[in-house]
């Protein structure tokens, strides 16, 4: 296992389109759906939808269907599978829910990628529909946050938490990607030594390049599934030679100071590389 906490959004990151969107379209709802948004908030709105297909007829398994077609770059899946062989420690902190997630993950197969997801409640009930609820309860008390995160998820909360399990003794390194504007929170709370990437030209990116300084992080866009694959393999590629580079030093002067003083030749010293 390698230092590295990879952090992935799923939205028009690991997938290439809104999942909402593209079940709604699919399904033929649209018009529904946006009569019914300007109403009542995003998740209260798709779990309304999920009774609407439901009282339509519409199956679990016809839902999964239409999950499974989802657009995703080719070159994501070889990203996420290259970052798992090197004993990165990948997440996933979404908006979306987690029966989209694990749906879409165990149909592309990388599902046991990830060690941990944080997205908001999805499942399938008793009576044989899905439920989508908030992750935080917005109706009880909100998340009181000042960045322009949604009522239902502060994202920056999630990685507070999640840098707060990660022992310091660990030196974890994190690397953070997104594309939303709620992910603009997180990457302002990602450390100085880490890795933001934002989408570029995406809600997150407009607002980063409006003042780049408040971010810590280290900044690097991407464009497409392609550019996403190589930045973070080079990310992954820089730290891991860094995270080296330090044992070898310590490596170094370990066997210096354990140099008997009455030593007068130099001897070669044996550095160990891997």
């Amino acid at each position: 296992m390698s230092n590295i906490v990879i952090v992935f959004d799923f939205d028009k990151t690991i997938i290439d389109c809104d999942s909402d969107n593209w079940l709604i379209d699919e399904l033929g709802f649209t018009d529904l759906f946006n009569q019914l948004l300007p109403t009542m908030p995003w998740n209260s709105v798709m779990d309304r939808m999920m009774m609407e297909f439901h009282s339509h007829g519409i199956t679990i398994q016809e839902i999964e269907n239409v999950l499974h077609r989802i657009p995703i770059h080719h070159r994501i899946i070889p990203a996420i599978k290259s970052a798992h062989a090197l004993g990165c420690d990948l997440r996933i902190v979404s908006d979306a829910n987690m029966f989209y997630i694990q749906t879409i993950l165990k149909h592309l197969g990388i599902i046991e990628c990830f060690t941990e997801i944080n997205s908001n409640p999805g499942y399938v009930n008793q009576q044989g529909r899905v439920r989508i609820l908030p992750y935080h309860d917005f109706n009880k008390n909100s998340h009181c946050c000042a960045n322009p995160c949604p009522p239902n998820m502060c994202k920056g909360l999630i990685i507070d938490r999640i840098q707060d399990t990660v022992s310091e003794v660990d030196n974890k390194r994190f690397i953070y990607l997104g594309d939303g504007a709620g992910d603009y929170c997180p990457s302002l709370r990602i450390r100085e030594r880490d890795f933001v990437m934002p989408r570029k030209n995406y809600p997150v990116w407009d607002l980063i390049c409006k003042d780049p300084s408040l971010v810590k992080a280290q900044i690097h866009g991407w464009c497409d599934g392609e550019e996403l694959e190589q930045v973070l393999m080079k990310l992954i590629n820089k730290i891991m030679i860094e995270e080296n580079a330090k044992f070898i030093s310590s490596d170094c002067k370990l066997q210096t100071l354990s140099t008997p003083v009455f030593e007068t030749l130099p001897k070669p010293l044996s550095v160990r590389l891997s």
